[in-house]
């Protein structure tokens, strides 16, 4: 397959999502620009695991379907979306980067689709919770 049909074929990708309830659906047009497991403690208390698994689009490939996710503020930057009915989080949005919106890759109806390439805040990875891929770790945030 020559490189333009294969730029092509990420750009007309569509994915969809949403959660447990499936009052929050979501389309994403594209493949994210990028993919990682985060082991903070903000992401481990919110999705009530022992990691987040999380993806990064540009805003403009993200349409709600449904009512859009209920925003909690974690802290003074990042706003956690979450279904009003179910519970489930959604999505993660810091406010310094408005162009960017961050999503659950377990949200996905489909989230073998997408594969993340790194791990952040291993310093909080939970000693017991073994790694076992050969995915680049960063004890804080890539940066």
């Amino acid at each position: 397959m020559n490189s333009t049909k294969e730029s092509t074929d990420k750009l007309t990708q569509s994915l969809t999502g949403g959660c447990l309830c499936r009052k929050v659906q979501y389309r994403v047009t594209g493949l994210p620009f990028d993919a990682d497991f985060c082991h903070c403690r903000h992401c481990q208390k919110s999705t009530g695991s022992v990691v987040g698994a999380w993806m990064d689009f540009k805003r403009e490939q993200v349409a709600w379907l449904t009512e859009p996710p209920t925003e909690y503020a974690s802290s003074e930057h990042v706003r956690r979306g979450f279904c009003p009915h179910c519970g489930s989080q959604l999505s993660f949005r810091d406010l310094r980067y408005e162009q960017y919106l961050t999503l659950s890759i377990s949200t996905l109806n489909e989230p073998n689709a997408i594969k993340p390439n790194y791990h952040i805040y291993t310093d909080s990875q939970l000693e017991w919770f073994n790694i076992q891929d050969n995915c680049p770790r960063y004890d804080k945030n890539r940066g």
